[in-house]
């Protein structure tokens, strides 16, 4: 489904955003059932005993939370919710054990809650001195930090707030301090974030409590100049009220006529923002009229314009223009017969609710997931769920927004799902970094994108708050294109990563499968398809045969190594075998493989291969079956075993003469390089044997914890001159030792 862009909060008509919202009672899921008491049961072996850094007792601390949850409204669901994360502590598998007893929803509930917890408490631990705490940059990235969790599960707003406004009850009531860091994250960032939602009521004595305790003297001054007034001031209001509701009334309008409480936090702001003295302050008398419409309101206020003096600088219609977070009501300042201010606030009892308890109150249809809860369903609630996210994002664009903060996190963009869930992405991200940002394989398979509803090209660039749809195929990957720079389609190097290594795998599944190929080709014609490639592998000193195929199909590894694997050694001569033997004068003719064997004319020679002798090396001969005279370095560990066996077998052998107009004779000799392993160390050292003219005939690497392993067969006129380009090996960096095998 294509999801249409939120209006922006400041667009709504009234009620718009809590109006889908508010629901009426329904059947709870049966995991809900008695959800409260069955979370009480659980938590309480697990945290009765418990106590919190503070001082408080856990089981006591849950108890007044769930207390202060259903004072504004949250559901038993949500009481609930604060046992689990507490419980939750003190689990080894939380979350699992918490879906198996109450559903998946609490658990998910729990785990978010807890990572929020430790994500402040790592906050407070790094800036732990009040500079550091009013930072700017500090507040904001809490903001951030508490943005991104919120948007996971929005009952997190209110565990959290009303856990903190416990915390700062349970000091006042002990009469024990408060760390610093405690009350001014109270004051600075939990204390707007309720007004930012509307939850005035938590709003007011946190932020009262948070000033108590971070400036004992202001707050008790201006409360004994509120309280050296009380008496005279509570008759006075007492009697205006009951003229105004009496006149109200007889006007036919059904008010309702209340005072207003005093809030000493906001008496000392107005004070210093103002600069006025405690008794030029206008809200120090206030009431509150409520009454049944929004046409009762305008026409109370019309009585009350009529009766008393209006101060016209100071009146607001929040009604016509409700404040970003919902709020709605008319505010007026009035002076009496004897001067005196009054400030009046007019609003329907709907209006008033939301006043005190906002939204956050009303998001139980979170807790029933897909299905709904309370006749409201998550899904159907996308743009009340998007509208209160937005108020949070302008929240956050707020603290960045001030001077004293410019360029803090311009770096940083949110982007919406369509499921209201948030993205934090680098500033210039595009629909396909926002894709990767989700999901990997989302990002492989991104073929389009809607932003705000509407088609856009892949490469565009998105900005805060949009809400973004991908639009992917079921299987396939990314193209090239998205990795040139120019044509910006990734911004993103979690997104060019992620790209990049597809590509990666895909050309290491190609070598691998051309590897595989060649191997198994050559089992072929050797007659060994029978053998286990992890075997065959393993005896070539490879991990497994994947890692074998990946340096065949590199050409980094010759089939020749495995044709030698695969043949059975010669047998030991037996001694008919001098039948082939003639004996006979010493001639000066020389053999096709450049050797002489003493004695004798015309036999046939081959040069080992387990050592490869070359000239001038000293060399000794040995009788095989059938095949001649096989030549070995006189040092070789094969010869001397062989020997030691059958002496009668060792025959002397010498380097023959070359003939003048013959072509120089080559022969392979295998040299051995260890070094550090690093890109293009094959490379550098192929350019070595290249430079002083030496044919590599094959090569055969291994890396092992940093240290590559290679050999060269290499062929050569004789072994004095291999000596040189040894020296020319081992100057190569990265080189730790290059010698003859």
């Amino acid at each position: 489904m294509i999801l249409s862009p939120s209006p922006e909060p400041e667009t709504l008509p009234e009620g718009a955003l809590i109006a889908p919202l508010f629901a009426v009672t329904a059947q709870a899921l049966p995991e809900q059932e008695n959800a409260l008491v069955r979370a009480r049961a659980f938590a309480e072996p697990l945290i009765t005993d418990e106590t919190l850094p503070t001082g408080e007792n856990i089981l006591e601390h849950a108890d007044a939370v769930a207390a202060i949850l259903k004072t504004i409204g949250g559901s038993e669901a949500m009481q609930a919710a604060i046992y689990l994360v507490y419980a939750g502590m003190h689990l080894n598998r939380p979350e699992e054990v918490i879906a198996k007893a109450f559903g998946q929803n609490f658990a998910t509930l729990a785990v978010e809650s807890t990572k929020l917890m430790r994500l402040q408490e790592r906050t407070r631990a790094v800036h732990p001195s009040v500079q550091q705490i009013n930072d700017p940059a500090v507040q904001t990235e809490n903001v951030r930090k508490m943005l991104l969790a919120f948007s996971r599960d929005l009952r997190v707003i209110m565990l959290r707030l009303a856990s903190r406004l416990q915390t700062l009850r349970y000091h006042a009531a002990s009469k024990t301090p408060v760390p610093p860091s405690i009350s001014h994250e109270a004051l600075h960032v939990f204390a707007p974030l309720a007004n930012r939602l509307g939850i005035w009521q938590i709003k007011w004595e946190m932020e009262d409590l948070a000033f108590r305790f971070l400036e004992p003297e202001t707050y008790r001054e201006v409360a004994q100049l509120l309280d050296e007034k009380r008496a005279w001031r509570e008759v006075y209001m007492a009697q205006l009220r009951d003229r105004v509701e009496t006149e109200l009334r007889a006007r036919s309008i059904s008010a309702s006529v209340q005072g207003r409480p005093k809030h000493i936090y906001s008496i000392v702001k107005k004070m210093r923002g103002k600069s006025l003295h405690f008794d030029q302050l206008f809200d120090l008398r206030a009431l509150r009229v409520i009454v049944p419409t929004v046409r009762d309101c305008y026409a109370a206020l019309s009585w009350i314009h009529a009766q008393f003096e209006s101060i016209a600088e100071e009146f607001d219609d929040y009604i016509a223009k409700p404040k970003p977070n919902g709020y709605q009501s008319l505010h007026t300042v009035v002076r009496d017969e004897g001067g005196r201010t009054i400030e009046i606030q007019i609003r329907t009892q709907a209006m008033h609710d939301h006043a005190e308890h906002g939204v956050a109150a009303h998001w139980a249809y979170k807790e029933a997931g897909t299905k709904g809860y309370a006749g409201v369903s998550a899904s159907g609630d996308y743009d009340a769920k998007i509208a209160v996210l937005r108020q949070l994002l302008a929240w956050e664009r707020d603290l960045v927004g001030a001077p004293q903060q410019q360029g803090l996190f311009d770096d940083r963009i949110y982007i919406f799902t369509p499921d209201a869930a948030i993205v934090e992405l680098q500033q210039g991200s595009t629909p396909v970094d926002f894709a990767y940002a989700v999901h990997t394989n989302l990002g492989h398979r991104c073929r389009g994108a809607k932003v705000n509803g509407t088609m856009v090209p892949l490469n565009t660039q998105l900005q805060n708050g949009q809400t973004v749809e991908i639009i992917a195929t079921k299987e396939g990957g990314p193209s090239r294109d998205w990795l040139n720079a120019d044509l910006g389609y990734l911004n993103s190097s979690r997104g060019r990563a992620k790209a990049r290594a597809w590509f990666n795998a895909r050309a290491l599944h190609e070598t691998v499968a051309r590897g595989r190929e060649a191997v198994e080709k050559l089992l072929q014609r050797e007659g060994k398809t029978a053998i286990r490639l992890d075997d065959l592998a393993e005896q070539l000193g490879f991990k497994s045969a994947e890692a074998l195929f990946e340096v065949v199909g590199k050409d980094e590894f010759s089939l020749r190594n495995i044709e030698n694997l695969l043949r059975p050694p010669e047998p030991p001569p037996d001694i008919e075998d001098y039948l082939l033997l003639k004996k006979a004068r010493h001639t000066d003719r020389t053999p096709k493989g450049g050797v002489l064997v003493v004695g004798v004319e015309s036999l046939m020679t081959q040069l080992a291969k387990c050592c490869k002798p070359a000239p001038p090396d000293d060399i000794r001969g040995f009788v095989t079956r059938g095949k001649g005279v096989s030549v070995h370095r006189a040092d070789c560990s094969n010869f001397h075993e062989l020997a030691a066996r059958t002496p009668e077998r060792v025959i002397d052998v010498e380097w023959g003469l070359p003939k003048i107009s013959a072509v120089a004779s080559v022969y392979p000799v295998d040299v051995v390089v260890q070094a550090s392993d690093r890109q293009g160390l094959l490379r550098d050292i192929s350019e070595v044997f290249a430079k002083e003219k030496v044919n590599v005939i094959g090569v055969q690497t291994q890396s092992v914890k940093g240290t590559a392993w290679m050999t060269f067969t290499v062929e050569v006129s004789d072994a004095g001159r291999l000596k040189r380009v040894l020296t020319a090996v081992a100057m190569v960096p990265g080189v730790r030792a290059a010698r003859r095998r």
